[in-house]
């Protein structure tokens, strides 16, 4: 496939726009976060007991086979407790072992002035979008795609083949950001540029993110133009 220019960023959330650590599937296994430990112990109950707990609840809910009401009202019976505790409990773990990356906002907000198309492409559920993606940032992004509302979660080829379609570039004008090697590939393999996000350091210093900034004078721009203003207030 031809090189061309990237014109559109599309990019994860857990891992990379929302720091912190995320919970992964292994090898069909699932490795839980800081969240899922913090709620185990709010409950008083083992990681065990608390995986078994939430185990087909949360595969369903992370593609949106479940809703939202049907998750609380499932994990409120099988914890005990109610459903209006249970969502803070989820709400004040998620903000407690995630922040917002600011300096990478900043940045993509910047390549959105100067023209690029900038877009998030997340596996959440339904509790988790709630507490890592305010509506007043996120509104700012074209195409938001994300796997409990589209019904298809990565490394699916499906989902990124939909991010193309939304985005209605060639796969080789598009750059995508994720923190898993795993869900990188399959954008690999549609042609599009890829960027395995490990801190910001790491990208801001990456070849390709680099030739972005050259074009926009991306490291003036974030000077002049936004400072050190909060994005988040």
């Amino acid at each position: 496939m031809k090189k061309k220019e990237i014109k559109a960023i599309l990019i994860d959330v857990g891992g990379v726009l929302a720091l912190g650590e995320t919970s992964k599937f292994k090898k069909g296994k699932f490795i839980p976060s800081g969240v899922h430990l913090d709620i185990s112990k709010k409950l008083g109950i083992s990681i065990d007991q608390y995986l078994d707990s939430i185990d087909t609840t949360y595969a369903f809910a992370i593609t949106g086979k479940i809703s939202k009401e049907k998750v609380v009202k499932i994990l409120s019976a099988n914890f005990g407790i109610t459903p209006k505790k249970l969502k803070k409990f989820y709400l004040d773990s998620y903000k407690k072992f995630f922040k917002q990356n600011q300096e990478l906002f900043k940045q993509l907000f910047i390549l959105k002035k100067q023209g690029y198309e900038i877009a998030i492409l997340s596996d959440q559920w339904c509790l988790s979008k709630e507490a890592l993606m305010p509506k007043k940032i996120y509104k700012k992004f074209g195409v938001v795609l994300i796997s409990c509302d589209v019904g298809i979660r990565k490394p699916n080829p499906k989902i990124y083949q939909l991010a193309i379609k939304k985005l209605n570039f060639s796969p080789n004008e598009i750059l995508f950001i994720d923190n898993q090697k795993w869900n990188i590939e399959p954008a690999k393999k549609l042609g599009m540029d890829t960027i395995l996000f490990k801190n910001n350091h790491q990208l801001f210093s990456d070849d390709k993110w680099r030739a972005i900034s050259r074009r926009v004078n991306l490291n003036y721009s974030l000077s002049s133009e936004v400072g050190r203003r909060n994005l988040f207030k």
